[in-house]
């Protein structure tokens, strides 16, 4: 469908339009904060757990202690991958060996929907919808790492029902039992990235499911959108920043370069945040509780890009994204830069996934308009 040039013009990007209500959760960009559904997702980050805030997406309040051992053993429970999946992992793996595990994700859901009987959300009702979203969330980490760990020539490693999530992730990734302090960084990191308002991946998420495709279906399509440079991948690139400055003394003359030819820093800016992204100061602090080289290069460049902006830029609002403290928090638990984006979106498939449940719900399929800017039509059909 089509628009005429005199329709009402739309933001590039749909940038600030409003496309559907929903009570999964909100960014106040202006505020420097979040929240998943009544709850501000960082305090939820620093006090429940993953399996906690999974309830809570999908099932709208936080689990009391029974119902969080419930909820907590029905999905180690489905951590074990069909044996379809399985065996076809190691094809997928030397098949995405140049691009990685996201783009082997990609297939390897498609096959685990195929193989699990995923049907259309359109013709099933809510509880089967919920299994199938269940079922896709739990097998996204087990997928990842053994892409990951094949791709390396490494077996992988099988996951332990008696680990909680961001545990088992972790010890499926490197085959050893982590400690409690990187496991705990770690939890607090999937929990701060589960859902951010009406990103692109989200968005697509809803609108393959605004059709009535099959949960599969609609992940896959936000894993693409993910992969995406512009969407996904900055926590890598945010430490190849600092790979790239070396070391303190070439700060300011690296960064003055970056913003004098207009060059993008990466880990900093937001399309949001308008004030400090409140991601980033909580994982800037479980960095500083590590301590060390990295830590102290990573805070003097973060202060120096501030000052050097406010000198060069004035009035110019630019902050550390959640990428930059992101990758440096990563590295320090032992995760290898290609597993960053996708240890993002093991938590983020939590949040595509309550988007699903909740746009299956609506029966209108969301079919915008666009306006033709072409040749005028019609043209005689010149012959052959």
């Amino acid at each position: 469908m089509t628009t005429s040039p005199d329709a009402p013009a739309v933001p590039r990007g749909l940038a600030g339009v409003v496309v559907t209500d929903t009570g999964l959760g909100d960014v106040r960009g202006r505020e420097g904060f979040y929240h998943y559904r009544q709850y501000a997702a960082i305090e939820l980050a620093e006090n429940r757990s993953f399996e906690d805030v999974w309830y809570l997406m999908v099932h709208g309040d936080l689990p009391d202690r029974a119902a969080a051992a419930d909820f907590a053993a029905r999905t180690a429970a489905l951590r074990t991958l069909p044996a379809e999946v399985s065996a076809a992992l190691p094809a997928i793996a030397r098949a995405s060996a140049a691009s990685g595990p996201l783009a082997g994700l990609r297939t390897a859901l498609s096959l685990l929907g195929a193989s699990a009987g995923f049907r259309p959300v359109y013709d099933i009702d809510a509880g089967h919808r919920r299994e199938d979203a269940l079922a896709a969330c739990a097998a996204v980490p087990t997928i990842l790492t053994a892409l990951h760990r094949l791709g390396r020539g490494l077996e992988p490693v099988a996951p332990r029902a008696d680990l909680p999530h961001a545990a088992n992730y972790l010890y499926m990734l490197t085959g050893s039992e982590p400690g409690p302090e990187q496991v705990r960084a770690i939890e607090r990191y999937l929990v701060s990235t589960v859902d951010h308002g009406f990103n692109a991946s989200t968005f697509t998420a809803r609108v393959v499911a605004s059709t009535g495709a099959d949960v599969a279906a609609c992940l896959v399509a936000a894993v693409g959108a993910l992969s995406g440079p512009l969407h996904g991948g900055a926590p890598s690139r945010a430490l190849d920043t600092l790979d790239a400055i070396g070391t303190p003394d070439r700060i300011d003359g690296w960064i003055r370069e970056q913003v004098l030819s207009g060059r993008r820093i990466m880990g900093f800016g937001h399309p949001v945040y308008r004030t400090e992204d409140p991601r980033s100061r909580m994982l800037k602090s479980i960095a500083r509780g590590f301590g060390g080289p990295l830590v102290d290069f990573a805070v003097e460049v973060e202060a120096q890009v501030e000052a050097i902006l406010a000198e060069l830029k004035p009035g110019r609002e630019l902050h550390t994204n959640v990428e930059f403290y992101a990758g440096v928090v990563m590295e320090l638990c032992g995760l290898p830069r290609a597993m960053f984006t996708p240890t993002f979106c093991v938590a983020r498939a939590v949040g595509w996934s309550a988007h699903i449940l909740e746009q299956a719900e609506d029966s209108k399929i969301i079919r915008p308009a666009a306006r033709y800017v072409g040749a005028p039509p019609p043209q005689p059909v010149p012959a052959p």
